[in-house]
């Protein structure tokens, strides 16, 4: 049995992908309430902690892999752009903290796409400086069948006590984006909006859904499930060729 844990947890967009890929969830860590109750929904009996600076080897289980994206409020373009080392995204500080203290085989990172220019080079450092390899590539949820086009940058590290061949894990990268590229052509640009508003349901009026705002929000800070499936199938091909 694969096994990971969910740091950053949000609703749960890592855990479903990776489920979806043949690995099990171990434990969940996410601080919003609304969040935490659809967690506690889908995930009833995964252990859950509130607050990443307080969970550690003494009360997280060991697991293969650790997964999450952590805030990018300082870091995205839409905000105040202070970078890694701001109080939110500056939480990447106690993620590495984290992955010392377990040591999984595997580490899954995601952020926006300005983490290129804002703060990389501080989590690939600090990677390699923990013991680990990494690969990164941009991937949009277009290329994996999301109506919008979503830029996200994703790490994916592996210990280098854990030896693998030299195939990387993103070796589709270049093929997604390709696809990426026409199906977000495909969509069009003179009825998108309304397109999108009869896809989704979310066109801006009063329609009484409760917790609208929080819904909202949750969705926007969620990733698209279908990435860190692709992903996870991905690690689980090396696993098995190993």
């Amino acid at each position: 049995m694969f096994t990971f844990g969910s740091l950053f947890a949000g609703i749960g967009g890592f855990d479903l992908g990776l489920e979806r890929a043949g690995m099990t969830c171990k434990w969940q860590v996410e601080i919003d309430p609304f969040c935490l109750k659809v967690l506690s929904k889908h995930w009833p009996s995964v252990l859950k902690f509130e607050d990443v600076r307080n969970v550690g080897s003494d009360n997280l289980e060991s697991v293969d892999l650790i997964c999450g994206g952590f805030p990018c409020q300082d870091i995205s373009n839409a905000g105040k752009r202070e970078g890694i080392k701001g109080k939110k995204s500056g939480l990447w500080a106690e993620y590495r903290r984290i992955i010392c203290e377990i040591r999984p085989r595997y580490v899954l990172v995601e952020n926006v796409a300005a983490l290129l220019t804002r703060g990389l080079e501080t989590v690939l450092g600090d990677l390699a400086a923990s013991g680990y390899d990494a690969e990164w590539q941009c991937l949009p949820a277009a290329a994996f069948g999301a109506p919008h086009r979503r830029d996200r940058l994703f790490i994916i590290a592996h210990s280098i006590d854990n030896r693998r061949n030299n195939e990387q894990i993103l070796a589709g990268k270049l093929q997604a984006q390709k696809q990426s590229q026409s199906l977000w052509q495909s969509f069009g640009t003179v009825d998108n909006k309304i397109w999108l508003e009869d896809y989704c349901g979310l066109s801006r009026n009063v329609d009484g859904i409760p917790h609208r705002v929080d819904r909202l929000k949750s969705l926007g800070n969620a990733i698209v499930p279908q990435i860190p499936e692709w992903i996870g199938r991905q690690i689980m091909k090396v696993e098995a060729a190993q």
